[in-house]
């Protein structure tokens, strides 16, 4: 949690990110991601200082448990000082107890927000789903709550002005509005109508930039000139009998001649970020056996 420290800005974790959401579709299921299409509602998690501070933390637990669809979770919460935001000790179950920051006490209306991260560690403990290493875990987490439904809240906690600094969650705010639009593109949601903090909207505008980018890359027929200029470029030096094949973009496309003569390109799903291999042979449609988007491509 940060607050009144500097806050990281940019894409710095995006490839874990990516994977996180392939993750998500592999471990969940298409079918199942599907039935998450509505987001957490405002309404259910708001947060008033007229509201008593325990019985209102487990009423928003307890939305939050209920989105997550973990009928049989009892989220236990409490209160006390810490450096982090929160903290949930993962067992069996079905009890959990989740510690909150002290300064929740007054920032009340950041509590859904805090909750929504705690909670889904709950989620991908019971579902067996983690990285190796905290770091990438916790941007797993961030990433499954917000792709799920409830990561608006980790963005709309982001504010920033001359009287305080505060950011939830591992991602960075373009990050976390990258993941928003990502899910925005699947299921036709807008969540930026629910945002409180100006900073929310300029970091969802970023991130929506950024996914847009995903769907405009070659060998996809949304491509723009340059990108299918650079990936005629490159086709030709694959086609060479030379080389084994070539790349553009890191990971963006690549080329291999698998079985020989046949030369194929193979480059990530807008949607899921799933490897799609296909044949170099013009215009060709494509569809993603993971997420089941259908891709118009021009090889």
């Amino acid at each position: 949690m940060a607050n009144g420290g500097p806050v990281e800005h940019g894409f710095p974790h995006l490839e874990t990110v990516r994977e996180a959401v392939t993750a998500l579709y592999r471990r969940l299921s298409y079918d199942t991601v599907r039935t998450f299409s509505a987001s957490v509602a405002p309404v259910d998690v708001a947060f008033c200082d007229t509201d008593d501070l325990y019985l209102g933390a487990q009423r928003v637990a307890r939305e939050l448990v209920r989105h997550y669809r973990l009928p049989d979770a009892r989220m236990i919460v409490s209160f006390r000082e810490m450096t982090h935001a929160a903290n949930v000790e993962l067992t069996a179950g079905p009890e959990y107890f989740i510690e909150l920051n002290d300064r929740f006490r007054t920032h009340r209306r950041d509590i859904g927000a805090a909750l929504a991260h705690e909670v889904m560690h709950v989620y991908l403990h019971r579902l067996d789903l983690s990285f190796p290493g905290t770091r990438a875990n916790e941007i797993l987490t961030d990433t499954a709550a917000t792709y799920l439904g409830a990561g608006w809240l980790l963005l709309d906690a982001y504010r920033e002005d001359a009287a305080s600094l505060q950011k939830l969650g591992y991602l960075t705010p373009e990050e976390f509005g990258y993941v928003l639009a990502k899910r925005a593109l699947v299921f036709g949601e807008d969540p930026s109508v629910w945002f409180t903090s100006p900073q929310a909207y300029t970091a969802y505008g970023k991130g929506l930039a950024r996914a847009r980018r995903d769907e405009q890359q070659p060998p996809l027929t949304a491509a723009g000139w340059a990108g299918r200029r650079r990936y005629a470029r490159d086709r030709r030096h694959a086609q060479d009998p030379h080389p084994a094949g070539a790349a553009a973009d890191g990971d963006a496309y690549a080329f291999t001649a698998q079985p020989p003569g046949q030369l194929r390109v193979s480059f990530p799903c807008p949607t899921c970020h799933q490897r799609i291999r296909v044949p170099v042979r013009g215009r060709v449609r494509a569809r993603c056996g993971l997420c089941r988007t259908v891709l118009e491509c021009d090889t």
